[in-house]
């Protein structure tokens, strides 16, 4: 029996942890707007499918930003955009 691989989304990788981006929803669970335009952005971003990412570092207190490290890039997301980044963890 083979078990598919656990997805999750990058607002819940722990600090100090990497992962794969798998897809990028148009919204995060809960919000109603923002749509296309924040998935695009990301993209453009450098979070796009397949690419490593890694969970530098979480703001205080909240959580907010998150610190994230993409290719040579670091960035920081706001929680409900790291929503939408399902990933892979490694």
């Amino acid at each position: 029996m083979t078990l598919a691989p656990t997805l999750i989304t990058l607002d819940a990788l722990a600090a100090g942890r990497s992962g794969t981006v798998i897809h990028i929803s148009p919204t995060a669970p809960g919000q109603l707007d923002e749509g296309v335009d924040l998935a695009r952005r990301l993209m453009e971003l450098g979070f796009v499918p397949g690419e490593r990412i890694r969970m530098l570092k979480r703001g205080m207190p909240g959580g907010d930003p998150l610190a994230i490290k993409v290719g040579n890039a670091t960035f920081a997301l706001r929680r409900f955009e790291a929503a939408c980044i399902s990933i892979r963890p490694e």
